[in-house]
């Protein structure tokens, strides 16, 4: 047997083969970009095939609809525009992955991975928690119906609750769904061992940052019962005198947490050595660096800058179609039992996220239909594992998190990053699990359903959880007190 370096000739020669096709499939971004030397997709024929991409652009029809809902609230139940602003966002979410996927032709897996899941993915939680910041006026007072109540709403400390059930549902639900799914017919699933890492590394810091805060507060003496204004009770702080130690703290670490994230981007997409990336690592799985050849090679159905104007037109649409959808669904905090806990850390979060969620169980129950009848064969298992959901919590914990806290200082609201120590045990102990589950890059079904029953477990206590007093104290708007709500 020919050997060259203890290695082989033959599988020297299939090695170089190989690292050659990704040469060649992987062109520089700018030129994959603007399809050099290739021919490019017309602007009304890429038209064309947006608007005939899914018949659910057939709900498309609901979303001027739900907009006139929302402007005439006073003849509408919040329920009614509720419903329509939910089934109105399906297809923009939809629209949403096929952007997304075309862009992945233009732009390769890494970066059109990172375009999806910061334009798709949290175009709702994004706007969600803006929404909540903005309410935070002086009074913070609203009212919804026409004859309805008039309530005081503790928007920033909502906001809180609404950012840890975001990154718990990213860590928990989602990545548990499609490791319980993903590895029903198969022994285990794989992911890239070094993206794996990155990701653990990453919410660790997040994490453990939100952690300081929180312990700096247990540790000073007399916060237990801070007072609104000037302290009658010698050696008690005021919420003055918190602020002015928590707002600076929290937006320092905002600044330290976005410059991680930005290196973390650097990093992944831009490794150390020439032409080194995610795909050609030594330790990637090989399904991995078959999609990238796969994308190489595919002939994208729209033009990429028609899909780009596509991409911002439906940002602003569900956007805006997103703020009455939270509208709708704030009058519920009032009009029943469900703690405010609750409905940030669990009802909110699930709501941005159930036009994926109606998408994913309508396509379930197609398949399933399809199956059971015997219309099509069930396409073989897929040995990658879908963990993007992990990517998404840690984007939102390292990026959205500090925007929205820089954006608050920005416009005088007094959100910090001190969470009260329930939502900072569910943080620890969410991403010690999710860790713990992916620590050798391999997944299997036994282990997402680990996840959904430990996201089971904290929809159960958070129920019963009305929260810390003290650190609500903290985080009222102007002109509100506790008393007044």
């Amino acid at each position: 047997m020919d050997v060259e370096n203890g290695v082989p000739r033959q599988r020297l020669s299939a090695r170089q083969g190989l690292e050659q096709e990704m040469k060649e499939a992987i062109k520089r971004p700018w030129d994959r970009f603007r399809r050099k030397g290739e021919p490019n997709v017309g602007v009304l024929r890429s038209i064309k095939n947006i608007v005939t991409c899914s018949w659910l652009n057939l709900l498309l029809i609901l979303t001027p609809i739900a907009w006139w809902a929302h402007f005439e609230h006073e003849k509408m139940h919040y329920s009614v525009v509720f419903a329509l602003c939910f089934i109105a966002i399906i297809p923009h979410e939809k629209l949403f992955d096929y952007y997304g996927e075309q862009m992945k032709l233009y732009l390769g897996k890494d970066i059109g991975d990172l375009l999806t899941i910061t334009l798709n993915k949290y175009v709702v939680e994004a706007t969600l928690a803006i929404i909540l910041m903005t309410k935070c006026k002086y009074g913070d007072v609203f009212r919804f119906l026409a004859n309805g109540p008039t309530y005081n709403y503790r928007s920033l400390k909502l906001l809180q609750s609404t950012i840890v059930g975001v990154v718990v549902l990213h860590l928990l639900l989602i990545p548990g769904a499609a490791f319980f799914t993903g590895g029903a017919r198969i022994w285990e699933q794989d992911l890239h061992p070094a993206h794996a890492q990155l990701n653990h590394s990453l919410l660790t810091v997040g994490v453990l940052s939100l952690l300081l805060p929180a312990a700096f507060y247990a540790a000073l003496e007399g916060t237990s019962v801070p007072a609104t204004g000037d302290s009658g009770t010698t050696g008690t702080p005021t919420v003055d005198s918190f602020n002015a130690q928590f707002l600076p703290m929290s937006r320092g670490i905002a600044v330290i947490l976005l410059l991680v994230y930005v290196g973390s981007r650097i990093y992944y997409h831009n490794p150390p050595g020439e032409g080194h990336n995610m795909t050609n690592h030594p330790a990637a799985p090989e399904e991995l660096r078959h999609e990238e050849r796969k994308l190489a090679n595919t002939e994208p159905e729209v033009n990429q800058w028609v899909c780009l104007v596509f991409l911002v037109i439906n940002v602003g649409l569900m956007a805006a179609t997103a703020e009455w959808l939270v509208d709708s669904i704030e009058p519920v905090s009032a009009n029943t039992a469900i703690t405010e806990e609750w409905f940030g850390i669990i009802l909110l979060p699930i709501v941005s996220f159930s036009a994926d969620g109606a998408i994913a169980i309508g396509y379930f129950i197609h398949r399933t239909v399809s199956h059971v009848l015997r219309r099509e064969q069930p396409s073989p298992p897929a040995t990658l594992a879908k963990a993007e959901a992990i990517d998404l919590s840690i984007q939102f914990l390292l990026f959205w998190t500090p925007v929205v806290t820089l954006l608050a200082w920005w416009t005088d609201k007094p959100l910090s990053l001190l969470f009260d120590f329930f939502e900072i045990a569910l943080l620890i102990a969410s991403c010690f699990l999710v860790n713990y589950v992916t620590q050798d890059a391999k997944t299997n079904w036994i282990e997402g359903y680990a996840l959904l029953s430990f996201y089971a477990v904290i929809a159960l206590c958070t129920w019963y959880y009305t929260g810390e007093s003290s650190v609500k104290e903290l985080l009222l708007c102007p002109g509100q007190s506790v008393e007044a709500e």
